[in-house]
């Protein structure tokens, strides 16, 4: 099931984002957030954007969520997006299922383009981001310095729609 994430799902998310912290350049972040942290994380996507979690028996196993791309306004109808999911759910269909529930529910709000920077080498997100309509859009080189080496980031895009009309406001 997917649904809205909540202040109560904040522990199980910052559980799942820990290790990818820790252990992996997937994330730039060097500490992973409190439960605290992410419950003021969950708050903010739900404002203006969206924040999913998927449950499996009653349990998080992911969750995705889009935030503010730039800050400028001429961009608030961008939006920056990430899915994670538990370790030994990857590839089982949480990720796309996630983010289709997340892109409906960020174009119902406005939002036109979804972008994702990918830490390089992630050969399961590169895929997992073609495979649900993403095109690469560039790569910022060297950019970020995590376990004893730099990481490229790769940028993907795709739209949120087919409105090529002028913007509404972001609901």
């Amino acid at each position: 099931m997917i649904r809205d994430a909540v202040a109560a799902d904040a522990g199980r998310c910052a559980a799942i984002y820990a290790p990818y912290v820790l252990e992996t350049a997937i994330s730039f972040e060097s500490e992973p957030p409190t439960a605290a942290e992410m419950a003021e994380r969950i708050a903010e996507a739900q404002r203006a954007h969206a924040w999913l979690v998927l449950e499996d028996d009653g349990d998080v196993v992911g969750y995705a969520y889009g935030g503010a791309f730039m800050s400028r306004a001429a961009y608030q109808w961008a939006t920056a997006v990430s899915v994670y999911l538990a370790a030994g759910r990857r590839r089982t269909g949480g990720g796309r299922a996630l983010y289709e529930a997340l892109f409906d529910r960020l174009a119902a709000r406005g939002h036109r383009t979804a972008l994702a920077g990918i830490a390089l080498p992630n050969e399961a997100s590169t895929g997992l981001h073609a495979a649900l309509g993403f095109e690469p859009v560039g790569t910022y080189r060297r950019v970020g310095w995590k376990h004893g080496r730099w990481h490229d980031v790769a940028w993907y895009q795709r739209a949120l729609g087919e409105d090529e009309g002028p913007p509404v406001p972001l609901r």
